[in-house]
């Protein structure tokens, strides 16, 4: 692709004041500004204005960047966006929390020598709300159902870890089956 390249010394004087900022006019005058939409650069190579000379190079164009003002549904979904982060932030905040429980839970009952079968109920029902909580956030969106399936996965391995440790639980060899 063959660059162009415009010699700003040949321009005409009341072309070199201008910037390259947005522009809606059409017309060229020495308080408007150069545009780089179609009918003002065409308007302005048709007269003949510019000299261009093909290049075989790469060029870096710079423009200035004028800041328009937000249109209303962008605004809206920036507001909405907003909003759902602190949702989902306080979602996973929440899912972390009854996962940290379960998971300190399990870990002091498996340091714990005299443990008896009955003690993993409480940790059963942890487990029941954290499960809950998972699925509610996947339910609505804040949690892909692979990453939940995950989570909750890990929760109950951790359990079989612990019944494994203290005798409660014996795997099943897969030749017997």
């Amino acid at each position: 692709m063959a660059a162009v390249s415009c010699s700003w010394l040949t321009l005409p004087s009341k072309f070199r004041d201008l910037s390259p900022a947005s522009s809606s006019s059409s017309s060229i005058s020495n308080s408007a500004s150069l545009s780089f939409c179609r009918n003002i650069s065409h308007t302005v190579f048709s007269q003949g204005s510019l000299s261009l000379s093909p290049v075989q190079r790469r060029t870096l164009v710079v423009c200035e960047v004028v800041t328009k003002k937000k249109v209303d549904s962008a605004i809206k979904r920036a507001r909405q966006a907003e909003k759902r982060r602190i949702y989902n932030k306080a979602r996973k905040s929440e899912i972390k929390t009854r996962m940290k429980k379960v998971l300190e839970a399990l870990e002091s009952l498996k340091k714990k020598s005299d443990a008896q079968p009955e003690e993993i109920l409480p940790i059963e029902k942890l487990i029941g709300e954290a499960y809950s909580v998972i699925d509610k956030a996947i339910r609505v969106g804040t949690l892909h159902r692979n990453t939940g399936g995950h989570r909750k996965s890990r929760l109950a391995r951790r359990k079989k870890v612990v019944e494994i440790h203290h005798g409660w639980y014996t795997p099943v060899s897969d030749g017997s089956v």
